[in-house]
């Protein structure tokens, strides 16, 4: 760990957009540990042998970081289907069974889970496949992506930021605030679905 707590500390700002990248591409790195760490690394509290980094250009390092890395899962994706994933993937960390996930939430969900998947363990790390496979307009996959992306990273790295060298000891209990994050999001979506129905289904028998 201080080895890895020691080359993050040095490369700052490519280190956050390099990490989140690879998130975002299909490697297992938490997001969690990347950006508590990095908010920490732009407080006041930060290493003596580290460069002070800003909390915005901290944050805004992993917003494009994930953007990026989720164009690369989306392209091959769509460019070369499942199947090298299946074959090869152990290889780099990638397991069958949690793109099998990814596609049950893009089954059930659809488009709109490029957004709110986001805050999910694992699913938001594979998402990106399934909305290349099945072609999703890469503007709209962008925006989803994007729009995802921005609350999740600036409030790991605000948490981060304040707790400052206390940063690892919530990193765990992230899981737990995701699937909570995940609950509001999933009931307020099915809220909006319910109330859409029950108006088109006024405006028809008018």
């Amino acid at each position: 760990m201080e080895t890895f707590v020691e080359k993050f500390a040095q490369h700052g700002y490519l280190a956050v957009f390099a990490l989140m990248l690879l998130e975002s591409a299909c490697i297992p790195i938490p997001s969690e540990v990347t950006m508590l760490f990095a908010g920490f690394l732009a407080s006041p509290q930060h290493p003596a042998n580290a460069v002070q980094l800003s909390f915005v250009a901290v944050a805004l390092a992993g917003v494009a970081g994930n953007l990026v890395g989720s164009w690369v899962a989306y392209g091959a994706g769509r460019g070369l289907g499942r199947g090298p994933f299946d074959r090869y993937g152990r290889f780099i960390g990638i397991r069958s069974h949690d793109i099998d996930k990814a596609e049950r939430w893009w089954a059930k969900h659809g488009t709109a889970t490029v957004f709110f998947s986001r805050v999910v363990p694992v699913v938001r790390t594979f998402i990106s496949l399934p909305a290349g496979i099945s072609e999703m307009p890469f503007g709209r996959f962008t925006l989803y992506t994007t729009a995802g992306c921005i609350p999740w990273v600036f409030a790991l790295t605000g948490v981060g930021y304040a707790l400052g060298r206390n940063w690892n000891t919530v990193v765990h209990s992230f899981r737990l605030a995701s699937l909570a994050i995940l609950a509001v999001i999933v009931i307020a979506f099915v809220a909006y679905i319910v109330r859409h129905r029950r108006t088109g289904e006024r405006s028809g028998t008018s």
